[in-house]
Parts: C-alpha cells; structure tokens; sequence
C-alpha cells in the first residue's frame, strides 16, 4: 500500500515539475534572461537613461536637411553621396532624421529610408559598411542613428536607399528625408560642408537642398544631464562705425583645425518672443596668430549667413590646420547683400554661448581668457562665460558623443518597454506557476491523506475480519471442547451412580460437579470473548459491560463500581473500549489469583481530555511492580499505569489514556469500518 501511495505522489510531483519546466520553454523572447537579471537590467537601463543627453528640439525657423522628389511606391532608389575631397580614416557614420509633428504619433521621423545601405571608398575601391532592412526596426524615432564601421579609409560615401517612406500627410508620395550626415573620423566631421551628390531634389522650398545634409546643423538642442547652468546673451554695436571683435587667449601655440560657435539663446519662451539673428552678424571673419597685435595674423574661416537657413545653434567649420595662440573674430557688414530677409538696421548684435577651439580633438579655449572692443560694453563675468565650456542647459558635449548619446537613449527607450513587458510576463507566469504549485501541494496532501485512509479502513477491515476468524475459533473450537469435557465428566458421573458408589466416591463426584461448573463457566467467558472480538465494541455498553465483568469475577468478593462523568464515555473509540475492558478482566484477574484480597473497588472518570480507571484492593499489595500483562494492554490503549501500595497494606492500579490518540482522519476511517462492520453482522 505504501509503495502506491509513494508512487502517486512521485508521479504528481513529476507532472508539476514538467508543467513549470514546459512554461520556462515557452518563454520565447529576445533577450533570454532570468527574472532577476531582467530587473537588474532594468536599474542598468535607468541608471544609464539618467546619465544620457536627452532629446530636446529646437525652435524657431531653419533648414530642415534634405529631401529628394517623390514617389508613388516606397520601392524607388534615392541616393546621397559626399565627397570628402580627401582620404580619411573613418569610422562613424550618423543619419539625423528630419523631424515632423504627426497628429496621431507624435514627433517622428519623416521620409526616413526603410531599407537602405552605405557605401564607401576611394576612386579606385569600393564597400558597403552597413546595410538595414525593415526588420531592423529603426522606426519609429527622432534620434539620429548612429552606424559605427570598421575604419577604413575613403575620399566619398554615399547612402543609397531602396525602400523609402511616406510623408506623414500621405500615402502615396514616398520620399527620402535627411536632416543631416555626419562623417567622423575619430571625433571630427568631415562631412560637414563638403560637395553633395543626389539622385533627385525636392526644390519646392529653399530650406530643403542638398546642401543643408551637410550643413552641421541638427533638429536638436545640446541638453546635457550635468554640468552648470550658464547664461550668455548678445552684445549690440553700430553697423558701418566699427567692426567689433572677440579675442581668445589658448596661453600656448596650438595646431587648430576646428571652430564651433555656440549661438545665445533668443528666447527662454517658446515660440520666440523676438525675431532675431542668433546674435551672429551677417559677416565673421576668423583670424589667427602667435603675436598679441595680430601683425602675423592668418585667415582661418570666414562665415557669411545669407539667409535665415545659415545660421543656427552650433556653427561648426572645419580648416586646415594653423599653428596659432590668438584667435580673434571680427564681425563685419557686407553692403552688397540686399536680400530681402535681411532689412535695413542701424544696429547688430554679436554674442556667442560658447566658443571652442579645437587642436588634436581637445578644446583648447576651455577657461581661457576672452577680451571685447570696449564698444560692446561687455563685462568680464559675461566674457567668462564664452568659454566656460557650458551653455543654457548644462555642460557642451562633443558632438559626436552627443550623437552618440541621443543615439543611445533611444535605443534604451524602445528596450525598456520590452523589458518591463517581458518582467511583468514573468511575474504574471511566477504567479500563475505558484498557483498552480500550491493547487498541486493541495492534491498532493489531498491524495496523501485519502492513500493514508484507504490503507487505514482496509487495515481495519483485515484486523475486524482477522478477529471475526479468531472468534469464531474461538467459539467453535473451545467452546466444542469445553462441551464434550462437560459431556466427559456427565457420563462418568452417570457411571458412578450405576455403580451405587460408596461416599468414598463423593469426592470424586464433587470434582466432577466442579468440573462442570467450570467448564460452563469458560464456555460462558469464551463466548462473551468472541462477542466482544467479533462486535470489535460496536455495540458494547462500556459501563454495563465492566460492571458485568466485575460481577462475574468477583462474586465472592465484597466490590463496588462507581462512574464519573458517565456522558463523556461516548468520545471511547469502539476498539478501545474493547481494549479497556479486557485491561480491566486481567486486572481483576491477577487480583483473584495473586492478592488474597476480601474488598475490591472500582472508579471510572471521564475528563475532558482524559479517561482514567483506578482499582483498588485490601490484598497484599505489589511494591509498586505492574505486572506485564498490565503493561502490556495499557501499551494497546496507548496510556500510562501505575501500580502503588497503599496504607493498609492494599494496591491501587491506576490507568489514564486520552479517548482518541489519531488524528480525525482515524476517526474518519473508524467511523466508516464501523458502519461496514455493522451492515456485514446485520447481513
């Protein structure tokens, strides 16, 4: 019985075993990670969010980058290529998409490629350094997209796309739309203002060319997560009277090779409470030199902002390089531009957020002194901030590491939903899987306790039939041989009463009557035994069955029976009672044969949780000893005896037991082999 009950429980514990591995495999997503490494991932991915620029848009009028003609399907090739002049060692390539307001999304990119590949080389190779499909999922965004390469030396790279993407407007015209291609080669962009090649152009609005794919300017505002607030504004000087100047101070002579200017802010509102010019002047011209009054001053770049689609945030210009210590920026009027976007003022303004210097990638203007024509009436704590290498939002960041950086935060933003998705999934399979475990504990226990019953009532069922064999033995065997000993002595009675005896013979009929007696006497005991075996107390009254006992032993002595708490001897399971009555026979019975005892007397209680049964006599008492047999029953009623002499030279043998010592599951399977026992007897 045991090794089925085993083998019920092993196999429920290996069904829930193979259900919770079974869910383990369904899991089929990208990332394979445990429940605690996807939270882990989570913090990583927060913590590196918290440390990134964030996407913040500018406002105002400008280019928007490039835009080639329409389509009527996506599936049309468009192409882009830059000639870098010279070879470059590159190795970054970044695609700032054009950004447009979507009613229904949201800011996204527009008329960025879907499929598209880049190629680059020199006049005699050629390779592709990167290729995207739609299963890429580039889209949707308004970060630029960042393509790392292996480097690799090229004159020219050209963006060839296959499948492009519809204006937001439409579905039927299919375009490609860049706001700006950078080329790095370490942390310069070589892209910036150099010849562009396209395969067609949407000419329809003069902020839309080719030109502007390479212009520097982005959609965005440098918004650094660090770094100190700083303000800046513009300082106003009379057109035509003088030509106000900025001059740097590096404290050493660099190799230089670049220059940004940062434009102030026009406005902290948005839209721009003004029209204005990003206090860049129409004309700058940018000069260098190793002697303080600039008598060996060489020209590094002149800026000319023609329209309002040449100025922006960041004015970024890349030139040979020039040994130099001063540089110096001079803004001048051009009287032969006319346009009309440019009216007629008596007064400009020039003023910078922050001007950096580059030598070998490091800006070597950080912290260094700025000095102004006393015209401008610009103070030292303003010229401070020019080159305290911070702007409006915070600390300035190269701008490759700020591409990278925008880059980035995008592709944490679309992979922190997939986490937090697929760490909510587990949780909701962690709980269904603990429900079902403790659905399955529930079985288990449920299957064990039923197991453990069944194998209790058919225990039962085999000692009841067990007993009812040993009674009807019992009965039929002794009680037949009883009979004919009875019989025996009749008939040798019968014999000597033939044969007229003598009284000598009296004797010997007196035994024979003794004889008969007793041999009645155990044939009566015998079947009350069996009675008792075979009814297994179903139907025994406790207390008449003891006194009845009582009475037949110790006919001839002087006893009494009392009963305390009579109602509570119900809680006696049926074979108990059968057990304590017969502890109480052979109690009476070593009293009979070993005591020599005139009074006996009898006290049954029933406690809340206790029976207990004490028997004393006058006789000549135990020295305490409890005779085996005692022990022996009381074992089977699960209890305690003692034995103790008493004063007047008496013995007190006292027994306690609880009524029931199994737990209700016992009870449960007495109850039901109870019922079976009464239906078969009534059968």
């Amino acid at each position: 019985m045991w090794r089925l009950q085993t083998l019920l429980i092993a196999t429920l514990l290996t069904g829930t075993l193979s259900a919770i591995a079974s869910a383990g495999r369904d899991i089929d997503r990208p990332e394979k990670m445990s429940l605690s490494q996807l939270e882990k991932r989570l913090a990583e991915i927060d913590a590196e969010l918290s440390q990134l620029a964030p996407t913040s848009l500018r406002s105002g009028v400008g280019a928007v980058g490039y835009q080639s003609a329409y389509h009527k399907s996506p599936n049309n090739t468009e192409w882009a290529q830059i000639d870098l002049g010279e070879e470059f060692l590159i190795d970054q390539i970044v695609l700032v998409p054009n950004i447009v307001r979507d009613s229904n999304t949201g800011l996204q990119a527009e008329g960025f490629p879907v499929e598209f590949r880049i190629l680059a080389g020199t006049t005699d190779t050629s390779h592709v350094v990167a290729s995207f499909t739609a299963a890429d999922h580039l889209l949707p965004r308004i970060a630029p997209v960042a393509v790392p390469i292996d480097p690799l030396k090229a004159s020219w790279v050209r963006l060839e796309c296959t499948v492009l993407s519809s204006r937001s407007w439409s579905d039927t015209h299919y375009t490609l739309m860049l706001s700006e291609m950078m080329i790095f080669s370490g942390r310069t962009n070589v892209a910036l203002l150099k010849p562009v090649q396209t395969s067609s152009s949407h000419r329809s609005r003069s902020g839309r060319h080719e030109r502007f794919l390479v212009d520097g300017f982005v959609p965005y505002l440098m918004d650094a997560t660090h770094g100190n607030k700083s303000l800046s504004r513009g300082f106003p000087f009379k057109l035509k009277e003088n030509s106000p100047t900025l001059t740097i101070d590096l404290g050493a002579s660099f190799s230089v090779n670049q220059i940004n200017l940062h434009a102030v802010d026009l406005s902290h509102t948005i839209p721009q409470s003004v029209t204005d010019d990003y206090a860049i002047p129409q004309l700058l011209r940018v000069t260098g030199a190793n002697r303080p009054d600039f008598s060996d001053q060489v020209l590094l770049f002149e800026y000319e902002r023609k329209s309002i689609y040449d100025a922006g945030p960041i004015i970024m210009r890349n030139f040979p390089e020039t040994r130099c210590r001063y540089v110096l920026i001079t803004a001048l009027e051009d009287p032969t531009i006319t346009a009309p976007q440019f009216p007629k003022k008596k007064t400009s303004r020039i003023g910078f957020a922050e001007i950096e210097i580059f030598a070998n990638h490091q800006n070597k203007a950080l912290g260094r002194p700025v000095s102004a024509d006393p015209d401008l009436n610009a103070s030292d704590i303003i010229l401070q901030r020019i080159t305290d290498g911070n702007n409006f939002y915070g600390e300035i960041l190269p701008i490759r590491d700020w591409m990278d950086q925008l880059a980035r935060q995008h592709d944490l933003e679309v992979e922190r939903p997939q986490v937090t998705a697929e760490r909510s999934l587990r949780y909701a399979r962690q709980k269904t899987t603990l429900k079902w475990s403790i659905w399955t504990i529930a079985i288990l226990l449920g299957g064990g306790i039923v197991l453990v019953l069944i194998e209790q009532i058919l225990r039962q069922r085999a000692v009841f039939r067990t007993r009812e064999r040993i009674a009807a033995n019992l009965h039929d065997e002794l009680g037949a041989n009883l009979h004919a000993i009875g019989l025996l002595g009749d008939t040798a009675k019968k014999v000597v009463d033939q044969k007229n005896a003598s009284e000598e013979w009296s004797d010997l009929i007196e035994i024979i009557d003794d004889v008969r007696d007793l041999t009645e006497e155990t044939g009566s005991a015998a079947r009350s035994c069996s009675n008792m075996l075979e009814a297994h107390g179903l139907d025994l009254n406790l207390v008449e069955e003891m006194r009845r006992t009582a009475d037949r032993l110790l006919a001839d002595l002087e006893h009494d029976f009392s009963v305390l708490s009579e109602d509570r001897l119900h809680r006696v399971s049926p074979r108990r009672r059968v057990d304590l009555i017969l502890f109480y026979k052979e109690c009476l019975t070593n009293i009979i044969r070993h005591s020599g005892a005139t009074v006996v007397s009898t006290q049954l209680s029933a406690e809340k949780k206790e029976i207990s049964l004490c028997i004393s006599d006058n006789g000549g008492g135990t020295q305490g000893e409890v005779p085996s047999s005692l022990k022996r029953r009381a074992r089977l009623l699960g209890g305690s005896v003692t034995a103790a002499s008493l004063a007047n030279g008496g013995t007190l043998i006292s027994l306690s037991f609880r009524p029931r010592r199994r737990l209700p599951t016992w009870r449960v399977s007495d109850f039901i082999v109870s019922k079976l026992e009464s239906r078969n007897r009534k059968n």
